[in-house]
């Protein structure tokens, strides 16, 4: 009997623990059809889309600075895993600042994410080197008063980090760009 009710009690005390990691991670699938919402509406037309498997693939945590003649971020994790990157053009008159504002509030709604670094404008450090070296998409190039990027950490499993950087260069050539890794073992 007694051995009966530790094996019950261990029982309980195991699936509160799951039930707790559980409340704590995100359902990957949200950030997904997020992302999928923006190919969605009517306003956005997707530029570029690419997925592969990264190894190393650095993730800036801060802004991109020159340091002794050579560009790095401030701060950056590396993490290897799938990644997806997604590119699109605001048309209409809606700017990617607010089509982004829109993501990242419903992204911030989904349970197990948090914000791991965000900047706007100057303090995101030079435009040209987002576009060029970090995102390695020259139409990205913007104004450096208009950037805002934000970066994501995602619960999982698997767990995933969420990117996304909007860029202005004219009121006709807004572009919002997004990328969603999911964090291999």
């Amino acid at each position: 009997m007694i051995s009966a009710l530790r094996s019950t009690a261990a029982l309980c005390v195991s699936l509160a623990v799951a039930v707790l990691a559980s409340a704590a991670t995100a359902d990957n699938s949200r950030i997904e059809a997020l992302l999928q919402q923006v190919d969605a509406f009517p306003h956005t037309t997707r530029i570029e889309y690419a997925q592969s498997e990264v190894f190393d693939h650095e993730v800036g945590l801060g802004a991109i600075q020159k340091i002794r003649g050579e560009w790095h971020f401030k701060d950056s994790e590396r993490l290897s895993g799938t990644l997806r990157r997604y590119t699109w053009l605001m048309g209409n008159g809606f700017s990617s600042a607010e089509v982004m504002s829109e993501l990242v509030d419903s992204a911030v709604a989904v349970d197990g994410v948090s914000e791991l670094f965000s900047c706007d404008g100057r303090a995101c450090g030079r435009a040209v080197q987002w576009a060029n070296r970090v995102f390695n998409e020259r139409v990205l190039y913007g104004r450096e008063d208009l950037q805002r990027y934000r970066v994501f950490a995602v619960q999982g499993p698997p767990e995933a980090r969420l990117l996304v950087y909007s860029a202005e260069r004219t009121p006709d050539r807004q572009y919002l760009h997004a990328e969603w890794l999911l964090i291999a073992p």
